[in-house]
């Protein structure tokens, strides 16, 4: 059966963006782009896998579907209408159109049962992209996590998890450091 997989990059004070919807204040050395980009190729958005050498037809290594909530896939500044066009696209939301969003798929239902659908599905595992309030709607879901931890303390923002005091464990499995700080960190459901 297939995976939840919540892969997302997070404070060391639990954001994964800001107020506004920010990510540029977490530091991105070359020597972090040169591993992450081959080893996460799944999660470079369609648009930009020329600029760092990716094949935009490369086939999924990882995930061949991706669920995200509304202001992930709304984000602040440029919009991209699919961001993820070699992947299967969920955007759970209540407020958008799918005629207006002809790219996506717009699912207003519960992300629960969409989720269940999808791991009983053929396929790669699907990759959780945000954003905290429907990661928290799923914490039941999430079978694995990768958190890629910046050294940086936001202060105020999104919350991995949104809306939820659930505790519930995950055991790191592997972890990767690099020399400005940024750690990534495997973790499965304990």
């Amino acid at each position: 059966m297939r995976k939840l997989v919540y892969y997302i990059g997070v404070s060391l004070d639990g954001y994964i963006a800001g107020p506004g919807g920010e990510v540029d204040f977490y530091p991105t050395p070359p020597s972090y782009i040169e591993w992450m980009t081959p080893e996460f190729p799944d999660a470079m958005p369609t648009h930009l896998r020329p600029h760092v050498g990716l094949d935009p037809e490369l086939p999924a290594k990882h995930w061949d579907t991706v669920l995200m909530g509304r202001g992930t896939y709304i984000l602040p500044g440029e919009h991209v209408e699919s961001p993820f066009q070699h992947m299967k696209q969920y955007v759970v939301s209540s407020s958008l159109d799918q005629a207006e969003h002809p790219g996506v798929e717009i699912f207003a239902g519960d992300p629960v049962e969409l989720v269940r659908e999808l791991k009983q599905l053929d396929g790669k595992d699907i990759w959780l992209c945000g954003g905290g309030n429907l990661a928290g709607q799923l914490i039941d879901e999430i079978d694995s996590m990768i958190l890629k931890t910046y050294p940086v303390v936001a202060g105020d923002g999104v919350s991995v998890f949104g809306g939820v005091f659930k505790p519930t464990y995950f055991s790191p499995v592997r972890r990767k450091e690099f020399d400005n700080g940024a750690q990534v960190t495997w973790f499965e459901r304990g």
